[in-house]
């Protein structure tokens, strides 16, 4: 019971800390960035799910959401370098960043 509290424990003060990690809201006219924040928002909801459902660990919630955490701080630097805009080579880089953390998050939680 204790190796289950422990960890939950953690992975909570890191959301309360950090929050979520898509505060950013949709651009209007912006597809690329709407579609990383979605992406972003779907994969927190997926680890709130496995957490609340017992398929996943603190540990392993709060290691999906830093790997998230970093893709959202590249795609803030990636917007602030092209005044909200992301280029298509960077869209195409924080996907397949996304894509590996989904196919974790989808292996931790079957």
């Amino acid at each position: 019971m204790i190796n289950r509290i422990i960890p939950a424990c953690v992975a909570g003060a890191l959301f309360l800390t950090f929050g979520t990690v898509s505060n950013a809201q949709d651009v209007p006219d912006h597809p690329r960035v709407n579609e990383i924040n979605q992406r972003l928002d779907n994969q927190q909801g997926r680890i709130q799910q496995g957490l609340r459902s017992g398929t996943m660990t603190g540990r392993q919630a709060a290691r999906d959401e830093r790997h998230d955490a970093n893709v959202a701080r590249r795609e803030s630097v990636d917007e602030a370098k092209h005044g909200g805009h992301l280029t298509k080579a960077e869209q195409n880089h924080l996907n397949r960043s996304l894509n590996r953390n989904s196919g974790r998050i989808y292996r931790q939680k079957h």
